[in-house]
């Protein structure tokens, strides 16, 4: 596409950080706003003199409209990830993403932005139904219980995809929504499922000689994820951002189910340890099975190329040559 000036909000988080440095590589313009809360300015430390940085909250309504300006586009990114703080921190979660929801586009319709981007999330649609595997952007959207705290990011994102579309049918040229599925790669923070396991095995390794090496997961194993490289996803948001029609919504991933116990055991291979899974309880609300059908954006020509095997090796690598930054914010 045709080289714009682009605004990500979260930037500085592990996939707005590397979308901004795909963006550069592709020749835009790039302004951040971020407040680090859940980011680290460190991860743009490698583009920091080549892209505007405003230090925001993106519930600040003043910050954000000034951030949209002169936009061609914006990319909003900015909310709190990570499962932990669904269930420790709900109602912050939804502030943030309802209020920056809200921001964005006012902020967006002062400045006259014409192009918006959600990132949005598979949790909009939490367990989708068997005979929806791999699972179509037309699956229904919902939130199973109310009184559960983990609904808070998913409910967040519904409304968000409300929002965003509805404003987007008479305010924009071009409204575009994008669900990640279980995207992970060097500097993800902890919270996450492969970095947390990559983690808690070579803890354990550490302290323990035992071979095979006893490592308790939630669930049987058997629930299964599809894990794309943060490589391959950036492709799939090139070709979204190139190709993707006004006000559709493109499932970003790998259509390769992966079960959890058959991830833990890459990992293992991964750091040279032998394992023995401890099954253990799943966490309320957790998803059992979750595979993206990825049609829709692979006819805009997106294809993933990087293999779970592969990603967890070259995850693996990051890990073991920068132990001391894992665990920071995502």
């Amino acid at each position: 596409m045709a080289t714009k000036k682009v605004l990500v909000t979260g930037g500085s988080g592990f996939i707005g950080s590397a979308l901004v440095k795909s963006l550069l590589e592709q020749g835009h313009s790039l302004r951040v706003i971020d407040d680090n809360s859940r980011g680290a300015v460190r991860r743009l430390e490698s583009v920091w003199s080549d892209i505007e940085f405003v230090d925001g909250d993106i519930r600040d309504a003043q910050a954000v409209e000034k951030a949209c300006r002169g936009m061609d586009c914006v990319c909003h990114l900015a909310y709190i990830n990570g499962t932990e703080y669904f269930y420790s921190k709900p109602a912050l979660v939804l502030e943030v993403g309802v209020k920056g929801m809200l921001n964005v586009l006012d902020g967006c319709e002062s400045a006259q932005v014409p192009e918006l981007l959600l990132m949005s999330s598979s949790e909009v649609y939490q367990t989708p139904p068997a005979s929806m595997i791999p699972t179509p952007e037309t699956v229904p959207l919902i939130v199973p219980d109310p009184l559960e705290a983990r609904y808070s990011y998913g409910g967040g994102k519904i409304i968000s995809e409300l929002l965003a579309l509805n404003y987007g049918r008479t305010r924009y040229q071009r409204v575009l929504v994008v669900r990640p599925h279980n995207v992970y790669g060097p500097d993800m923070g902890e919270q996450h499922a492969i970095p947390q396991m990559v983690s808690r095995m070579f803890a354990l390794g550490q302290a323990t000689q035992s071979s095979p090496l006893p490592f308790p997961i939630q669930g049987t194993g058997q629930e299964t994820r599809s894990f794309v490289y943060i490589d391959d996803f950036l492709e799939g948001m090139r070709y979204v951002l190139e190709s993707g029609e006004h006000l559709n919504i493109y499932h970003v991933g790998t259509d390769v189910e992966s079960p959890i116990g058959e991830v833990a055991q890459q990992i293992a291979r991964a750091l040279g340890f032998q394992i023995e899974l401890q099954t253990g309880d799943l966490l309320p609300g957790s998803t059992l099975r979750r595979c993206p059908d990825i049609s829709k954006v692979a006819r805009l020509g997106y294809q993933p190329k990087i293999s779970l095997q592969d990603g967890i090796g070259r995850y693996v690598e990051w890990f073991l040559s920068h132990k001391q930054r894992n665990g920071e914010h995502e």
